[in-house]
């Protein structure tokens, strides 16, 4: 695995300056590891910051399939960049081939890819949508988030258990109501 470029050191620095400013003693005991281990965890979280996610995209292979192909139930976590408090859900992501498709994991991998850095949902969303296609170039794509955002919760307006739902419709999904309902149907399935 590649050395990330995210600077541990100044993060730990960083952290242990915000517990003493929090009026904490970064020293005790509970405390002492928490720099390094804060640091660690941004790396793995971040991870997608240094990372181009459409390379995930760049395998492709020829198949004469022109109809939907539903990634339903993509469970993701993300970092709200406005207060950096989680944000995690569900994504439903779909595309119509248009004579090329991707490997199954690819999509999965491209869309964590952009959820690993500092986000916000709407960007998140649309950002996976122009990806596939702009890479994949099918005659249409959606996606679907179901997130429940941590910095809702915990602070500010505190309502625990609110889901917030973003869509990003391209092409024949966008434009074909037939279409549009059936993707909709699918991704209700079984609930």
């Amino acid at each position: 695995m590649a050395e990330s470029p995210i600077d541990t050191k100044r993060v730990e620095l960083a952290v242990r300056e915000l517990i003493a400013a929090l009026g904490e003693d970064p020293e005790r005991n509970g405390l002492a590891g928490t720099p390094d281990r804060v640091a660690r965890m941004y790396t793995e979280i971040f991870s997608g910051m240094h990372e181009d996610p459409g390379v995930h995209l760049e395998t492709q292979f020829d198949q004469e399939f022109r109809e939907l192909v539903l990634f339903r139930d993509v469970k993701f976590f993300s970092m709200c960049e406005h207060h950096l408090m989680p944000f995690f859900g569900t994504a439903h992501i779909a595309y119509i081939p248009d004579g090329h498709i991707t490997g199954l994991s690819k999509i999965v991998r491209c869309f964590k890819a952009l959820a690993a850095r500092p986000q916000v949902q709407e960007r998140l969303t649309g950002e996976m949508a122009d990806l596939l296609m702009e890479r994949l170039k099918p005659m249409g794509c959606a996606v679907v988030v179901e997130a429940r955002h941590m910095c809702m919760e915990m602070r500010g307006v505190r309502a625990p258990g609110s889901l917030i739902t973003t869509s990003a419709l391209r092409g024949a999904i966008k434009d074909k109501d037939a279409t549009r309902n059936e993707l909709f149907t699918l991704i209700a399935g079984g609930r």
